[in-house]
């Protein structure tokens, strides 16, 4: 299976640590990145999710003229999900869909630590529009911006790692979810300092591709 992630920001180092944590998850396909350099540097909020809109929609065309069989959008925010699927021609994935799906399909209430508070009402309208909100127990702001996150100093994991405890706390959630695609190559140190199972979209959307695509292969 070939796989692209498209990020819809113009970070490229954040593409390259998407990438890295796709390919852990899912090592026998072939997976590869496209960032939209014409995008923000990163995505905050409704207003860079509008801005990032066109040149993502720009680079499916790329990424299906390299084969990709599937397409992953690898913001949280699932930016332009609906575009994009209108318009690609082949099954595309959201990191944050996919990572609701898995917390479903493992019949866990989750709750969602992203970036900053700007982005929690954004999420928070993915999550009552794709019909996950009965397993939602929160959405909460971590208060780093995406890039601080990307860099993954010791002190972005204590701060993050905070705030999944206070999930486990203060909303009973039975799991988090990782609301930002910077945390995906943090997910083992956060593990080992948090008491949930934590879901990250980036590899949830991996192993949810492969089913995808498989499912859509014809029969012999």
């Amino acid at each position: 299976m070939k796989l692209a992630y498209i990020n819809p920001n113009a970070t490229v180092g954040m593409t390259t640590g998407i990438v890295a944590a796709a390919r852990k998850a899912l090592p026998e396909a072939e997976i590869f990145g496209l960032t939209n350099t014409s995008g923000p540097a990163a995505i905050q909020g409704r207003a860079d999710g509008d801005a990032a809109l066109p040149g993502l929609l720009a680079l499916l065309p790329v990424a299906r003229a390299q084969g990709a069989e599937a397409i992953v959008i690898a913001c949280f925010d699932d930016t332009g999900l609906s575009e994009a699927r209108a318009m690609a021609g082949c099954p595309v994935l959201g990191i944050g869909q996919a990572s609701y799906v898995m917390a479903q399909l493992l019949g866990l209430r989750f709750s969602v630590v992203t970036s900053l508070a700007v982005s929690v009402p954004v999420i928070e309208e993915n999550i009552r529009q794709q019909g996950f909100a009965a397993s939602c127990a929160s959405v909460r702001a971590s208060g780093l911006p995406v890039l601080t996150i990307d860099a993954g100093a010791p002190d972005t994991i204590d701060r993050i790692a905070a705030e999944i405890e206070r999930a486990r706390h203060d909303d009973a959630a039975a799991c988090a979810v990782l609301g930002c695609a910077g945390m995906a190559p943090l997910k083992e140190a956060l593990s080992a300092r948090t008491g949930l199972p934590l879901i990250d979209g980036v590899a949830a959307s991996a192993l949810l591709a492969r089913a995808v695509v498989a499912g859509l292969a014809p029969t012999v």
